[in-house]
């Protein structure tokens, strides 16, 4: 009696085409999971920002026409002790493929201090939105292809 040793042709060819299936179905799933850790991730980092933010202005360490200051990101990282990590502490920071990026409006006897900061996703493949983050907290976003977003978006 003959004994065939391995697999035939047709059995390797099966395996192929159920391995591609499956590559198939868990490749896009993947993707939308990067993208939404990533928009998790940008939204985290804002929180972060604002709670620094408060921190640095209620540090006093900058004191302009008597008011303390909020700080952009470079004074948040540099400050001793820094109030953001070494990823976050530098203007046109990129974590998780959104650039942030900060406003500050110097306050005086008769404006209150303000900061902004933004963060923009660099490319489609790191995030479906912008956002936005201002002294008050709101967090807002728009659609990445409609460039950053501003205050009067839609808030989270």
């Amino acid at each position: 009696m003959f004994r065939r040793r391995g697999f035939t042709l047709i059995e390797l060819m099966i395996v192929i085409a159920i391995i591609a299936v499956i590559v198939a179905i868990a490749i896009p799933g993947m993707r939308r999971a990067r993208i939404a850790a990533n928009e998790a991730n940008a939204i985290g980092s804002l929180r972060t920002i604002s709670t620094a933010e408060i921190q640095y202005k209620n540090s006093g360490i900058d004191t302009t026409n008597s008011i303390n200051q909020y700080g952009d990101l470079d004074a948040l990282g540099a400050s001793n002790p820094p109030f953001l990590d070494s990823v976050l502490g530098t203007e046109n920071a990129v974590k998780a493929g959104y650039v942030f990026e900060t406003v500050i409006t110097v306050g005086s006897s008769t404006a209150a201090a303000e900061f902004e900061v933004t963060a923009t996703a660099q490319g489609l493949n790191y995030g479906y939105r912008n956002y936005y983050l201002n002294e008050e907290g709101n967090i807002t976003w728009v659609p990445q292809q409609d460039g950053k977003a501003e205050s009067s978006d839609t808030p989270l």
